[in-house]
């Protein structure tokens, strides 16, 4: 059993995708035209789908999880490719973590001087 139905959440995006299309053709034009600007001959498909995998994870975005896992493996990733993809997304968030970190410690900072 899967935490999630992700081939029918998939479906729903694509079908709520459709709808805003509709709705807002400008909006689904530009995001196709930057989906588009993407693609290049530097990177083959796999990769830029791990690669869109690792930051849907980061940016915490579940429709783009479901439509990039399934583009990935039809790319021809294997899980370990995925897992390997989001180690790095797990990486990175640890990382910014780390740098907001001192952020928030420089904000403490002035909070104290402020105070004086």
């Amino acid at each position: 059993m899967h935490m999630h139905d992700w081939n029918t959440y998939r479906e729903q995006i694509l079908e709520g995708v459709g709808e805003l299309a509709r709705l807002s053709p400008d909006t689904v034009k530009g995001y196709k035209t930057l989906h588009q600007a993407a693609e290049t001959n530097h990177l083959d498909g796999k990769t830029r789908e791990l690669i869109a995998l690792a930051v849907a994870v980061t940016t915490r975005c579940d429709g783009c999880i479901a439509v990039h896992t399934a583009a990935a493996r039809k790319q021809g990733a294997t899980k370990e490719e995925v897992a390997a993809a989001l180690g790095v997304a797990v990486a990175m968030n640890a990382g910014a973590a780390l740098a907001y970190s001192t952020r928030a410690l420089d904000a403490f900072d002035a909070a104290g001087e402020a105070a004086k």
